[in-house]
C-alpha cells in the first residue's frame, strides 16, 4: 500500500547534513576501499579460471563482490529486506527493475544475495578497484546518449539471460537528487518479454535519505528497506505493460512524494 505521506527515516531529510554526515561518509568510502584492495586480488587471481569454467555467469566473482558490499555496508546501515520469499532461485534467469535513488543502492541490493549482472556508465568501469572488479564480474557497461551503445547494452543482456543469469536495471536511467521516481524507460521489459523471463519489481526505501544523489560526500544514519514484490510473468504481453505495471507495484511501496509521474522522465547525467 502507499504510504500515508507521513516522514520517517525512510524519506529525503530536510535538514542539512552536518560535520557528522560528512565525516561518515568519508569512513564508508574509506573502509569499502580499504576491503576492496585484497578482494579484487582475489577476483584477478581467479580470472583465468573463472573465465574458462563460468563465462557468463561468474559466480566465484559475484560472490566477492557480495562479501565486500555486505562488509562495506554493514558497518554503516542496517538492511532489512521485505517480501525475500519472493525472490526467484539464485540459477533463475530474471530481470529486476528497481527504483534509483542513490549511490548506495547497488550496495544495498546485494544484501538479496543473488548474482545479478547491474548496467553502469561506462565511465564507472575505468575507476581503479572499483570499476576493475566490475568488469571481471561481467557486469555491462552504457554510454547513456550513445544509441548504438544502448542497443549493445540490451543485447548483451539478453544475451546473458539466455545463458541464465539474471540482469538488474534501474528502469528509471539514472539517479534522482530529489529521489522522486521518474518516468521508465522500456528497455528492461523489452528485453524480459523478448526473452521470456519474468520481471521482478524492486522498491528501494532509505538509501536516498542518507546519500542523495550528488551528495555522496555525506552520510547520515539510517536505515534501507528492500521489498521484493511478486514476479510478473512476461509470456504473451507487450513490454508497454509490463513496464507500466512493474512501476505501479514499486510505487506502492514508496511514500506518496517520491512517486512522480511516469510519463517526467529523468535527465542524463
Amino acid at each position: 500500500m502507499p504510504s500515508d505521506g507521513k516522514s520517517s527515516d525512510l524519506d529525503v531529510p530536510q535538514e542539512k547534513p552536518g560535520f557528522v554526515d560528512t565525516l561518515r561518509a568519508l569512513l564508508f568510502f574509506a573502509w569499502s576501499l580499504t576491503l576492496a584492495v585484497p578482494l579484487f586480488v582475489t577476483m584477478a587471481l581467479m580470472a583465468p579460471l573463472v573465465l574458462a569454467m563460468d563465462k557468463y555467469k561468474r559466480l566465484a566473482q559475484h560472490f566477492v563482490n557480495n562479501i565486500w558490499a555486505k562488509i562495506s555496508s554493514s558497518l554503516f546501515y542496517r538492511v532489512e529486506v521485505e517480501g525475500r520469499q519472493n525472490l526467484p532461485p539464485s540459477d533463475k534467469a530474471v530481470v529486476y527493475v528497481a527504483n534509483h535513488q542513490s549511490f548506495l543502492d547497488i550496495y544495498s541490493l546485494f544484501h538479496l544475495d543473488r548474482p545479478f549482472k547491474f548496467i553502469s556508465k561506462t565511465s564507472i568501469f575505468m575507476i581503479p578497484i572499483v570499476g576493475w572488479s566490475m568488469f571481471l564480474t561481467g557486469h555491462v557497461g552504457l554510454k547513456r546518449t550513445d544509441r548504438r551503445s544502448q542497443l549493445d547494452c540490451l543485447k548483451q543482456c539478453r544475451d546473458l539471460l539466455d545463458k541464465g543469469a539474471p540482469v538488474l536495471f534501474f528502469p528509471e536511467g539514472t539517479r534522482s537528487p530529489d529521489c522522486v521516481m521518474a518516468g521508465f524507460k522500456k528497455g528492461a521489459f523489452s528485453v524480459a518479454v523478448k526473452a521470456g523471463v519474468d520481471v521482478i519489481p524492486i522498491t528501494l526505501l532509505g538509501t536516498g535519505a542518507m546519500m542523495p544523489a550528488g551528495a555522496e560526500g555525506v552520510l547520515r544514519p539510517g536505515r534501507v528497506k528492500i521489498v521484493v514484490h511478486p514476479p510478473i510473468p512476461t509470456v504473451g504481453r507487450d513490454a508497454d505493460e509490463v513496464c507500466n505495471e512493474a512501476r505501479s507495484i514499486i510505487a506502492q511501496s514508496l511514500p506518496k512524494q517520491l512517486v512522480g509521474s511516469a510519463d517526467k522522465m529523468a535527465s542524463e547525467e
